[in-house]
């Protein structure tokens, strides 16, 4: 029963810091890259939080111009920054679901990452 209690804990422990990882973008990145650098699981998602948090700062910046550019500029800004939020809000959700799933874009440049 011990191992079965123990083995659990860790489940959990790992689900609880991905989503940290993920909640907490770039300061969740660094919780995990320095408490849990060696779980697999975790760095899974501490990666893709990084990618995402990588790609709202470029967007944003690149936001800022393009939304004075018109009319069409303020809608591509608001349709970027949603996206980008559902992207978050899908780490979210996969990092506790207690599987490693890939987020589409996000996951292919968090794999070249290495750590």
């Amino acid at each position: 029963m011990a191992k079965t209690n123990k083995k659990s804990n860790q489940n959990n422990d790992k689900i609880v810091f991905a989503f940290l990882a993920t909640f907490l973008s770039i300061i969740g990145f660094v919780i995990a890259l320095i408490v849990k650098p060696k779980n697999k699981y975790v760095m899974f998602y501490a990666k893709q939080s990084l990618v995402i948090f990588v790609i709202g700062t470029i967007s944003g910046i690149i936001l800022k111009f393009i939304f004075w550019i018109s009319l069409m500029g303020g809608l591509i800004s608001f349709a970027l920054k949603i996206l980008i939020f559902i992207i978050w809000l899908l780490s979210w959700i996969y990092a506790l679901s207690g599987e490693k799933k890939n987020i589409p874009i996000v996951s292919y440049w968090a794999e070249k990452i290495d750590l």
